[in-house]
């Protein structure tokens, strides 16, 4: 799947290569997308390569080559990779399509009873990766392990949270919420482009997305480049 900030540089690289033959600098593509840096064009540009919709060419300055576009766009293109079919998605949770049936507690769990969460993909507990994608599949989860509310779960991908019992492969239960408090682990939008799993601080009028392990370091925002999506609840292990 694409995020959208995905979509529109894969397009924007599309388009230059039909006019020019060339691919568009770094600042330019900072441009296009409206972005503060050049290092989340690095981060998109990555995320592409990974996907297989575009390759580096080794040893040449901004040499950049599209494989495949999206389905809808170009079908033709998209058999060229390796037959997955992204569809395009906002980048925010509060923008996606709502998913299936999600699950809102309003009244008291009953004990021994189980509940179907939404799992919306992978979330980073390290460095952030591109925003929370559609809704994939759904688990059974004890009733129980659940507040009020309405739930979504996250894969966990990274190592930063190892010291909150977070481990990378955990399913992480979330009670979606756009507030927390401090202490709270939450799962936060950075710029409507990143999301990640961290413990919030708050310093003052800023915000501090605070990792649980020494290896990683704070960061620490302006309240206006952080959205909060979620607040965890519980957490789901397989051995």
């Amino acid at each position: 799947m694409l995020t959208k900030k995905q979509y529109e540089l894969l397009m924007f690289i599309h388009e230059r290569l039909k006019e020019s033959g060339v691919p568009p600098s770094f600042d330019e593509m900072k441009e296009a997308l409206d972005l503060r840096s050049k290092s989340g064009i690095h981060r998109l540009i990555t995320a592409l390569e990974e996907r297989g919709f575009i390759r580096r060419l080794p040893h040449r300055a901004r040499a950049l080559e599209i494989l495949r576009l999206p389905e809808s766009v170009a079908p033709g293109l998209a058999a060229r990779g390796r037959g997955f079919a992204p569809s395009v998605i906002e980048g925010s949770l509060g923008k996606a399509p709502p998913p299936p049936a999600p699950v809102a507690n309003d009244e008291p769990v009953d004990h021994g009873q189980s509940a179907t969460i939404p799992v919306m993909g992978r979330i980073a507990a390290g460095t952030p990766i591109s925003a929370i994608q559609a809704h994939s599949h759904s688990i059974q989860v004890p009733a129980d392990m659940l507040a009020r509310g309405e739930h979504f779960a996250l894969e966990v991908r990274g190592d930063s949270m190892v010291d909150a019992g977070i481990l990378d492969g955990d399913t992480v239960l979330i009670r979606k919420t756009d507030t927390a408090e401090t202490g709270d682990i939450v799962v936060a939008l950075i710029d409507a482009e990143e999301a990640t799993l961290k413990r919030l601080r708050r310093k003052g009028a800023s915000i501090a997305l605070e990792a649980a392990n020494p290896a990683y370091e704070t960061r620490i925002f302006g309240p206006d480049r952080v959205d909060i999506q979620g607040r965890l609840v519980g957490l789901i292990r397989q051995y």
